[in-house]
């Protein structure tokens, strides 16, 4: 059976996970674009794995990985009072390379098009 709470609590964590990254001065969360890929909650609520990725790679998110473990008393107490909870969740943050994945994918796709759309247009010529 679903767990409907915590799936919309990891909607909100996940939320204002992002907005404060955004708020900290950390030159490690700076170095390139992170982001808070996905984030799940155990049902009892007391537990969330929060996956980050950066689009410089895997090195450059363990390094916002460390910086936020660094900062996780204050993160997590940012989240009691934003989110309104009684007892915030104790984070685990774990990078991934997720972003840079994407991007290679989409850039596999694109040359394919281009691939694709050359193809077409030699057959074109060849009919005529």
């Amino acid at each position: 059976m679903a767990n409907y709470r915590a799936d919309r609590m990891s909607e909100d964590i996940q939320r204002e996970l992002a907005a404060i990254l955004r708020e900290m001065k950390d030159p490690r969360l700076h170095n390139g674009i992170i982001s808070v890929v996905r984030c799940e909650t155990a049902h009892d609520l007391s537990y969330s794995k929060v996956y980050i990725s950066s689009m410089n790679g895997l090195d450059t998110a363990k390094e916002a990985v460390k910086a936020l473990k660094n900062a996780q008393g204050f993160i997590r107490h940012e989240l009691g009072v934003r989110l309104r909870l009684r007892y915030a969740p104790v984070l685990a943050f774990e990078a991934t390379d997720s972003i840079e994945y994407s991007a290679n994918i989409s850039r596999l796709l694109n040359g394919l098009e281009y691939t694709q759309t050359e193809t077409e247009e030699l057959s074109d010529e060849e009919e005529e």
